[in-house]
């Protein structure tokens, strides 16, 4: 039992300070990712920091598109923060600010 407590410990104490989600409430609205850029900018506003990544390409190699991120909060003491990548939502990330 001891051993299970030790390991619950190291396990705990090596989180991560973030997680990922697949939505996200902007109020009475949910924003999801596949959602465009424009859809997501009228459910939850402007982001307090909108920052160019850099630049991806396509699965085929031939179309190169912007990665973004947009940054929302702190709200409750967390940050949320939104990857786009060629105008669509990817990836929705919480993290505890700072």
């Amino acid at each position: 039992m001891p051993g299970r407590a030790i390991l619950l410990g190291l396990l705990l104490s090596g989180a991560p300070l973030w997680a990922h989600a697949d939505t996200l409430r902007c109020g009475s609205q949910l924003v999801s990712t596949g959602d465009r850029a424009f859809a997501v900018e009228r459910k939850c506003g402007p982001p307090v920091q909108r920052d160019l990544v850099g630049y991806g390409l396509s699965a085929n190699g031939r179309q190169e598109f912007i990665v973004e991120e947009w940054i929302y909060g702190p709200n409750n003491g967390t940050l949320s923060i939104l990857t786009f990548e060629g105008n669509r939502l990817i990836r929705i990330e919480t993290q505890r600010a700072r």
